[in-house]
């Protein structure tokens, strides 16, 4: 990045502060942003609520004691955040040039947006397995958040595929409410934690297929089998279940953005007050090095970082 950013030459182009990421994190930020009387610019590619708004139904939300659906939960998200005054635009991310004084925004279609400070709030997307019929049932029985949506698969069977921690975690929260939880791994053994292991190897509703890959998911108006295979052999076999629940890892929406640290994986390294490394540069929400992403673990970093950037541009 050269840093060297043109100021745009309309005064009304320029915000106190872009936010890069229309979820929870974003528009929160943007509420308090704008309750403070600065100008605020909003950009999410999805409609506003980012990945919430296909969640179903939310019910760990504090305030909601019989549950919001996720597109409602998102719709007033955005009615608040444009009452105090934020601009929302849909579009993606082309380029960003974050490291002067002007932070600059450029979209694929080739608008630019400018900012006196920038908030990333751009979340993460599920990795996927790669087979026929995970995006068509997305949504429709294939879920990536038992936490979100395991309450509506309540008595039924459902599967889990993965073997690290959140997959082990996830597994056991589901024991809540399924009848049966069948675990699909592609190896002989878990890499979850010990203490995970043993409480999935000592429940009577879950089941184990080892060194079994997911080939298909199946089904018309919802998911109805898995097809299976195991790991060097062409034989596959069907499991009859209502709900998949995919934990193969997330991949954090982060790549476009240089110039900040990042972990391993791509999550941004920031301070507890949500800075990162670039000067005027802030994160917020899943994209995040965190140990807990939630609705309202995000909401907590959004409000963080827009009072952080008042800060900053006093």
């Amino acid at each position: 990045m050269s840093g060297t950013s043109p100021p745009p030459q309309n005064r009304d182009d320029l915000y106190d502060i872009v936010i890069l990421g229309g979820g929870p994190a974003g528009l929160t930020a943007a509420i308090y942003g704008g309750r403070a009387n600065l100008s605020v610019l909003v950009l999410e590619h999805m409609l506003a609520g980012g990945e919430i708004s296909s969640t179903d139904r939310l019910d760990n939300y504090p305030g909601f004691a019989d549950g919001i659906t996720g597109i409602e939960f998102a719709e007033r998200l955005e009615k608040q955040a444009l009452h105090f005054g934020a601009s929302i635009v849909t579009g993606s991310i082309g380029s960003v040039d974050a490291a002067g004084s002007t932070k600059k925004v450029s979209t694929p279609d080739g608008r630019s947006y400018y900012g006196r400070t920038l908030i990333v709030a751009t979340g993460t997307n599920p990795r996927l397995l790669g087979v026929p019929g995970e995006e068509r049932l997305r949504g429709k029985g294939i879920s990536f958040c038992a936490t979100c949506d395991g309450f509506l698969f309540r008595n039924k069977k459902v599967a889990v595929i993965g073997g690290g921690d959140s997959a082990a975690e996830e597994a056991l929260y589901l024991t809540r409410f399924v009848d049966k939880v069948i675990l699909i791994h592609r190896r002989d053994r878990l890499r979850a934690v010990p203490y995970l292991q043993e409480k999935l190897m000592d429940h009577p509703r879950v089941e184990f297929l080892w060194n079994t890959v997911v080939k298909e998911f199946v089904g018309e108006q919802a998911l109805e089998k898995i097809i299976v295979q195991k790991v060097g052999d062409d034989f596959t076999s069907e499991i009859e279940g209502d709900g998949a629940f995919l934990y193969v890892g997330r991949v954090p929406n982060s790549a476009f953005l240089e110039g900040v640290e990042k972990d391993g994986q791509g999550y941004i390294i920031t301070s507890e007050e949500m800075e990162t490394t670039l000067p005027g540069v802030f994160a917020a929400g899943d994209i995040r090095r965190k140990f807990l992403r939630q609705v309202v673990t995000a909401a907590a970093d959004g409000a963080i970082a827009a009072m952080m950037a008042l800060r900053y541009l006093d």
